[in-house]
């Protein structure tokens, strides 16, 4: 009988991570990922029960690695500062928007294990929405940010910018730039 070839978790959610990206949800399977790792089937089923499992597990890890990333724009003290680190968070890794809608398919499940996941995947969801609030507050106390605009609506525009193609193949700092620009005066010359 051949020996099982050990596999790392940071090789086991790259994989993970470039075959949702390529095949989506639906289209992702164990075997894909076991060919990818070079190992058999049988050695994920005994860490995983399904897909569901694995994919929550990694959307978890990634969110949790998103938000230590965004707790540190309390490093920054003014309403630009936080700003600009805010959409240079979102952008630098243009993949999560994707991954996180990816995540958002994974069907809910009575399975314990799935379950516990997308609470708290749920509950990320929240605490990040939640920590953005003080942000969005120093804007409207800065007079950066109108007061009528509510919060959420704010925080989902800049959130949903990284879904904005860019047809024009533009260069990643003009692209960037042109929303940040867009965010702050608005598209009309007025």
């Amino acid at each position: 009988m051949a020996r099982e070839r050990k596999f790392s978790t940071v090789d086991l959610y790259q994989s993970t991570k470039h075959l949702l990206l390529e095949h989506g949800y639906d289209g992702f399977t164990f075997s894909m990922l076991a060919n990818r790792l070079d190992i058999s089937r049988g050695a994920l089923y005994k860490y995983f029960e399904n897909k569901e499992v694995l994919i929550s597990e990694y959307m978890v890890f990634e969110m949790k690695k998103f938000m230590v990333q965004l707790h540190k724009i309390q490093e920054y003290k003014s309403f630009e500062e936080k700003f600009d680190y805010l959409i240079h968070l979102i952008f630098h890794d243009q993949e999560i928007h994707r991954l996180r809608e990816i995540g958002l398919e994974i069907p809910r499940s009575p399975n314990t294990k799935v379950h516990e996941n997308q609470e708290q995947l749920d509950q990320l969801h929240y605490e990040m929405y939640t920590s953005l609030q003080s942000f969005v507050e120093l804007g409207k106390q800065e007079g950066i940010i109108k007061p009528s605009i509510p919060n959420g609506l704010f925080l989902g525009f800049i959130f949903q910018t990284i879904a904005i193609p860019n047809h024009e193949n533009l260069p990643y700092s003009e692209w960037v730039s042109s929303i940040k620009e867009i965010l702050r005066h608005g598209m009309f010359k007025i």
